[in-house]
């Protein structure tokens, strides 16, 4: 059973996304037609005004739509997205019928996978519109300057320091190297000779970093120092440190427009949860089914042929 689930559903997805009339090297140019002729031109069928309910054919009495197609189009893989609209168009038609002349000549019930598989698509399509209707009129200007107060507006600027260090591998020789470089050694020179580190080659520079980029010992010692002190030693996971603090800065809020994008985010995902959260609580939920079910059963592909 297994078997003849997984085959038909790998032949449902071929028959979705490909057919004989345009399965072809799509990185091939396209063969160019001839240039038309005028009196072709002027005889060709002229382009009609129409909606996604246009009939574009017709199999056994059951209509196929141009909505149908174009819903076919925007699922395609990019290989076949890139194919021209003339191609597409007529790929897409005959596969439709292909399509529909199969599932006219199919007698049987309708099987619990497929009926299975067409409730989720709606239930996950309808869902999708329902939040698609709440996000035109949740993201505000109005919303999203909150969403800014909340996060910036009221925050104190977060200092962040600029600093160098050597790195050596016992506590001795990082006392010797202090008291070098507080003596009056170049300490990028120091560095040069002395750290172990990786930073070692660029004098010991470690550029700007804020509050949680280091670990915990060394962002103490560093916030305890004043800009152009050199520390005594500290240890850390890594070995001994000496720490030379270069300067600070206090880092602004950014601007609105500049956060706008992910303010707008922000905005969305609480107002979809917000949303969702107080339709579950309003809903009649009742999880009892679930109940004394092996969770290894969503791998039982048998279930589905029952």
């Amino acid at each position: 059973m297994t078997q003849r689930f997984q085959r038909s559903a790998a032949m449902a997805f071929a028959l979705a996304l490909s057919a004989p009339a345009w399965a072809q090297d799509t990185t091939a140019p396209a063969t160019e037609a001839p240039a038309a002729t005028t009196e072709e031109t002027a005889s060709s069928t002229p382009a009609k005004d129409v909606t996604a309910e246009t009939v574009v054919a017709t199999v056994n009495g059951k209509d196929i739509t141009l909505g149908h197609m174009i819903l076919i189009r925007q699922s395609l893989p990019q290989q076949y997205a890139q194919l021209p609209d003339n191609v597409l168009f007529q790929g897409i038609l005959d596969q439709l019928i292909q399509q529909s002349a199969l599932q006219g000549n199919y007698s049987g019930d309708i099987p619990v996978r497929v009926r299975l598989a067409m409730e989720n698509e709606e239930r996950a399509l309808l869902a999708a519109e329902e939040v698609g209707e709440l996000l035109e009129t949740a993201v505000t200007d109005e919303a999203i300057q909150k969403a800014y107060d909340a996060t910036y507006a009221n925050a104190e600027g977060e200092t962040e320091f600029k600093a160098a260090h050597i790195l050596v591998e016992t506590e001795e020789e990082a006392k010797a190297v202090a008291e070098e470089v507080k003596g009056g050694a170049d300490f990028a020179e120091v560095a040069k000779a002395k750290s172990t580190g990786p930073s070692g080659p660029n004098g010991g520079a470690l550029g700007w970093f804020g509050k949680g980029m280091m670990v915990p010992e060394f962002e103490t010692a560093v916030m305890a120092m004043e800009p152009g002190a050199v520390s005594d030693p500290v240890k850390t996971q890594f070995g001994w440190h000496v720490i030379k603090l270069e300067e600070t800065r206090v880092k602004e809020a950014p601007a609105l427009d500049e956060v706008r994008g992910e303010l707008k985010a922000q905005v969305e995902q609480e107002a979809v949860k917000a949303h969702i959260d107080a339709l579950v609580e309003k809903a009649n939920v009742d999880k009892s089914g679930a109940e004394g079910i092996d969770p290894a059963n969503l791998s039982n592909l048998d279930l589905l042929e029952k």
